[in-house]
């Protein structure tokens, strides 16, 4: 299969990712949003690992999904704490967890 249509997969879901942060209101898509783009980086990774015959690609690919769930991990946190004070996973109030 052509290395072109990996990409070309690659840049759709990342795009797709990048539309759902920046145009949906809550918490959770957007958390999914930055899923799919993390994912979309890790598939062109283990492509070009595959294409030039190395590990490094993959290795890297990873380390994104552990940083990846760690950022689960706390963005549900605070989707937990915003939902318990707005009883909405709206990001509309976020800035009023500060107080």
């Amino acid at each position: 299969m052509n290395i072109l249509f990996y990409v070309v997969l690659g840049l759709l879901l990342f795009a797709i990712g990048g539309a759902a942060v920046l145009t949906r209101r809550n918490a959770i898509i957007q958390l999914l949003g930055v899923e799919l783009m993390l994912n979309a980086c890790n598939l062109v990774f283990a492509t070009f690992s595959r294409m030039w015959g190395n590990v490094e690609g993959q290795v890297f690919a990873f380390f994104v999904m552990v940083v990846a769930a760690a950022e689960v991990v706390v963005g549900l946190a605070i989707v937990i704490s915003l939902f318990r004070t707005h009883r909405s996973a709206s990001i509309d109030g976020a800035n009023q967890l500060k107080n």
